[in-house]
């Protein structure tokens, strides 16, 4: 990244394959660069006279013939996105203009921005908080509604607000326990003990829920991963293709022939799902297939849902779910769900009444999944992501988790009686680590590496 940002950067803003490319420009020199060489259709305008957030049409002169017919936007003073003045140039999306456009903007004194350095201005010229300006990286790589409607929250400030309230209230604190320790000889008391407690647990109980929502927040980002297991035969790689709409997976009616795991991304409704198809789990003396068997018990393991797999045929109450569950080994963790699929009900169909276990039936075959794709749904419901702030940061989550030790530690110092100018070590440690997520508190080289990983024009 650049030590400074008085100079005006340049690059495309858009990727192949559009009919329109755009450039945009941002620095101080932006509109009188992109005045030297447009010629308005509008006589006698010039850019450098224009109101902020217009749009004017007209040529790219370029050694005195018409380049192309372009729409430039122009945003002066502080109204644009990095917080300087900026250009964007709305030209036809052919690689020789936008090339030969982009060599005449440097040719005029700009040059060719570092990835992420308009969002990198942005932050730096309060435009955006560093939270906010890892949203806008989130929001391009969103491959998912939950996924993008997370990152938009996130980019709102819905996020840095939370964290910057909850860091100035324990700020507060902090002066008045610092005020203190210049008054130590007069053993003088200015911040309340009971209610610094009370803040303390309260940032406490925000920063751990904030923590807990990463495991939802990571998956919803990467698909949630569901673990598809059962006999050989049951249907598994049937199931898969018909999630998939495609045959991906091998289907025969020779048991084992799914033999390593298949793994591939689903949009349900909004909502990523990795579904993992695994082999059939029995007792086999065929080495190969026992490790595609130990490698699905180590993908039951990381999986956030679990979709034991079973023929209709063979099911009629609970206890023959019982069974399937304990021939198959299942060892369920506490934050694991199990979803007991009833499957090839095309052939078989007794439903079970009042079945302790969270039941579906389905047809793979005949590709009828309805009751399947409900109770993801259901399952995804259940963290009310519209309605809470949800972490997807790993940076985030480690400051936040720093934070969470320096709040223990205040509250174990409160109990042992520690002395506060040793108290405030830790609460000035806490401020720190809550004020590296929202880029209060930042240096050179965490910058870079953050928006070192934007794309060139972001």
């Amino acid at each position: 990244m650049s030590e400074n940002n008085i100079d005006t950067i340049c690059a495309p803003a858009t990727g192949n394959g559009g009919a329109i490319n755009i450039i945009r420009i941002s620095g101080p020199e932006s509109i009188r660069i992109a005045d030297s060489f447009f010629e308005a259709k509008k006589k006698g305008l010039k850019l450098s006279e224009a109101e902020s957030h217009t749009i004017h049409f007209g040529d790219i002169i370029l050694d005195n013939e018409v380049l192309d017919e372009v729409l430039i936007s122009i945003f002066s003073g502080k109204k644009s996105y990095t917080g300087e003045p900026s250009v964007e140039i709305s030209l036809h999306a052919s690689p020789y203009i936008l090339n030969k456009t982009l060599e005449l903007i440097i040719s005029k004194g700009a040059r060719m921005a570092e990835p992420g350095e308009f969002s990198m201005r942005a932050f730096l010229n309060g435009k955006l908080d560093l939270a906010q300006a890892e949203a806008v990286g989130d929001i391009i790589a969103s491959a998912s509604k939950s996924a993008h409607n997370t990152a938009m929250r996130q980019l709102k400030g819905q996020f840095s607000n939370k964290l910057m309230d909850l860091r100035q209230q324990l700020m507060d604190f902090a002066s008045l326990i610092e005020l203190e320790l210049d008054f130590a000889e007069e053993e003088v008391e200015f911040a309340d003990r009971n209610k610094f407690k009370e803040l303390v647990n309260k940032i406490n109980t925000e920063v751990r829920s904030l923590i807990k929502s990463f495991k939802i927040g990571n998956v919803l980002k990467k698909g949630i991963p569901v673990a598809i297991i059962g006999k050989p035969n049951a249907g598994k790689s049937t199931l898969l293709n018909t999630l998939l709409q495609e045959d991906k997976a091998i289907i025969s009616e020779i048991e084992g022939t799914t033999r390593d795991v298949i793994e591939d991304v689903i949009n349900i409704n909004g909502v990523l799902f990795r579904f993992i198809d695994t082999a059939g789990i029995r007792d086999s003396e065929d080495v190969i297939e026992k490790l595609g068997i130990e490698k699905t018990y180590a993908k039951i393991a990381l999986a956030n849902i679990v979709l034991l797999l079973l023929d209709a045929s063979e099911i009629k109450t609970d206890t023959d779910i019982e069974s399937q569950i304990k021939t198959a080994k299942l060892d369920i963790d506490i934050d694991q769900e199990l979803i007991i699929v009833i499957n090839k009900i095309d052939k078989s169909y007794s439903k079970l009444i009042n079945s302790k276990y969270n039941t579906v039936f389905i047809s793979a075959k005949e590709k009828n999944i309805e009751q399947l794709e409900n109770a993801l749904n259901v399952y995804v419901e259940q963290f009310n992501i519209e309605d809470q702030s949800i972490i997807t940061n790993a940076r985030h989550l480690e400051a936040l988790q720093n934070s969470k030790d320096s709040l223990d530690a205040i509250n174990n110092a409160f109990e042992m009686g520690i002395p506060t100018d040793l108290i405030a070590i830790d609460v000035r440690t806490c401020l720190y680590h809550l004020g590296s997520i929202t880029g209060q508190i930042s240096n050179d080289e965490l910058l870079g590496n953050i928006f070192g990983k934007f794309c060139i024009g972001k």
